[in-house]
This record gives C-alpha cells, sequence and structure tokens, in this order.
C-alpha cells in the first residue's frame, strides 16, 4: 500500500545545492510525520529533518540553516532543499513516514565534493 520513491540525488561540488524529492503513493501520506534520514558507508543511519502533518519541522543541529524540509499533500511528495552543501553531507539519503508502521525508500545518493 505505500511507496516512496525518492530522486534528486546526485554529485555537486561543495557550496552547491540540491532539491531531493519522494513521491509517495499512500493515502495516509497527508495524515503521516513524514522525514529524511541519510546513513553514510560505515555509519549509522542518522535523522536529518521531520515535517509533521500540519507543517511544523525539526531538523538535526548540522544542518540546521542550510537544508529546508517540505511537503506538498496535494502532490504525496515530500522535499528537502540542501543548500551550502558540505563534503561531510554525503550520504545516502531516505524518505521516511511514520505511521502505525514505519516506511521507507530505497534511498539516493548525494555527494558532495571539496
Amino acid at each position: 500500500q505505500v511507496q516512496l520513491v525518492e530522486s534528486g540525488g546526485g554529485l555537486v561540488q561543495a557550496g552547491g545545492s540540491l532539491r531531493l524529492s519522494c513521491a509517495a503513493s499512500a493515502s495516509i501520506f497527508s495524515i503521516s510525520t513524514m522525514g529524511w534520514y541519510r546513513q553514510a558507508p560505515g555509519k549509522e543511519r542518522e535523522l536529518v529533518a521531520t515535517i509533521t502533518m500540519d507543517g511544523s519541522t525539526k531538523y538535526a543541529d548540522s544542518v540546521k540553516g542550510r537544508f529546508t524540509i517540505s511537503r506538498d499533500n496535494a502532490k504525496k511528495t515530500e522535499y528537502l532543499q540542501m543548500n551550502s552543501l558540505k563534503p561531510e553531507d554525503t550520504a545516502v539519503y531516505y524518505c521516511h513516514l511514520r505511521s502505525a508502521l514505519d516506511y521507507w525508500g530505497k534511498g539516493t545518493l548525494v555527494t558532495v565534493s571539496s
């Protein structure tokens, strides 16, 4: 019933920007908290940002002021605008939907070069 498909990853230089998208094929999207997580090779998956059904947002300290999470309930899509990217932002970014169960996308790779 729930499918999450990320897009928008790629290679950028430090200081550049990327916009990630997560398209959800789920009727519960509009009433679900959404989020973005990331995981670098050999490291634990970490929370990047979340957004509730009413638009309240939270960010990891490491991305605060640089990243913006948003959602379009009509399009059932979650976004992550990433500005002023740093090499340490390099990771696979995962879309997440929280309901009675947790659902994950397959991830999209973001690589930031020095």
